[in-house]
């Protein structure tokens, strides 16, 4: 029996769109909105006047804009990827892939915002440090998850209908 090739690169690419998407979400939805923990510039401009807030709204809302187009990105790229024959479905490799987005987003928006140009931190008192690292682990451990389960998905051939 020949085996046909497979090409798991458009499936990781949505996966990881979606993860980083979903996962930009959960950041906005949660530490932004419900828990308001912080606002995009919070710690540049304090949420203490209205003029403040306002401009944190503003950036949180372009934020919540860039999330929406990637997670948009990663609809496409998998609704592609589930037209083309060479794609091998897989779950795990579905679910490692938006584990690794999310991860990576944890991981980029971390180093970049909390750290290296401090506009906001996870919370804002005196353990931002223990938060703002807490949130990096979080992402490095979800990203290695991610990699765990695309290495466990990589001889998966789901069932394919034919178009």
């Amino acid at each position: 029996m020949i085996e046909e090739p497979t090409n798991r690169g458009p499936l990781i690419a949505a996966g990881f769109l979606l993860g980083a998407g979903m996962g930009g979400f959960v950041d906005g939805i949660v530490f932004h909105q419900i828990l308001q923990w912080h606002g995009m510039l919070s710690s540049k401009l304090p949420p203490t006047t209205l003029v403040n807030t306002e401009i944190n709204m503003f950036w949180d809302g372009l934020f919540h804009a860039f999330t929406w187009i990637v997670t948009a990105l990663g609809i496409t790229v998998l609704w592609h990827a589930g037209k083309r024959g060479d794609v091998p479905w897989s779950g795990r490799t579905l679910a490692g892939s938006m584990s690794l987005g999310w991860g990576a987003f944890n991981l980029v928006e971390g180093t970049i915002n909390h750290h290296l140009l401090g506009i906001h931190h996870v919370v804002t008192n005196g353990n931002q440090v223990a938060w703002d690292i807490g949130f990096l682990v979080f992402g490095a451990v979800l990203a290695v998850l991610g990699f765990a389960l695309i290495h466990a998905g990589r001889n998966d051939r789901a069932m394919r209908l034919a178009h």
